[in-house]
């Protein structure tokens, strides 16, 4: 592992973490605290900081800017974004912390590479739900979905993963795979996706 790590990520300078936040959430809180753990242990490897104008004449560099992904955010409606965003930071907070302290810039997002879904609301039990509707993989049927309400305060979700629960205390979180949507692209557009344009502007804005 030396030498690969010597010859390609010590010549990064910008990193995309990407974490599957509503997957391990799905699996329960064994697997998200398995997530955060290893999450912490990989983000341990690199080497966040400013890198000195001497340090790279000599070809050494260090990660001035970080993403935190949170993916698969085309599952949830927008309105609830931000709460996955705020999920993934906090996962992460241990390797966040690190990296601003050394000097580091960091910013969480939640993003879709393609965006399986469109978004829509309906009537549930008296309630107006936010949903996404899609095509259920398996059977390829169209369904409308509502994975479950993230908390405002992720400490609802770390706690007690931490603590080793065998199940979430109040909500249950699922996640269908999707199919992707038929295209129909004019000559320049390119797939629907979510925040990708920001995501680049993050990370490489200041060099164009």
């Amino acid at each position: 592992m030396t030498p690969f790590f010597r010859d390609h990520f010590a010549r990064i300078d910008r990193q995309v973490v990407l974490v599957d936040v509503l997957g391990a959430l799905a699996r329960g809180p064994r697997a998200f605290d398995d997530l955060r753990e290893a999450m912490a242990g990989i983000l341990s490897a690199f080497n966040p900081g400013r890198s000195a104008p001497l340090a790279r004449l000599l070809g050494q560099r260090r990660v001035g800017r970080i993403l935190l992904a949170a993916t698969k955010a085309d599952h949830l409606h927008h309105a609830q974004h931000p709460r996955l965003a705020a999920l993934a930071e906090a996962l992460l907070r241990e390797a966040r912390d690190r990296a601003e302290f050394a000097g580091a810039r960091t910013e969480a997002m939640a993003l879709a590479s393609l965006r399986t879904t469109v978004e829509d609301r309906v009537a549930h039990g008296g309630e107006t739900l936010d949903v996404v509707r899609g095509r259920l993989l398996a059977t390829g049927r169209q369904a409308a979905l509502h994975p479950g309400d993230l908390p405002e305060d992720p400490q609802r979700l770390l706690a007690p993963a931490r603590a080793g629960a065998e199940a979430w205390p109040l909500d249950r979180f699922a996640l269908p795979e999707l199919a992707p949507a038929p295209l129909t692209l004019r000559p320049g557009e390119g797939p629907p996706h979510i925040r990708l344009d920001r995501a680049a502007e993050f990370l490489i804005g200041d060099r164009l």
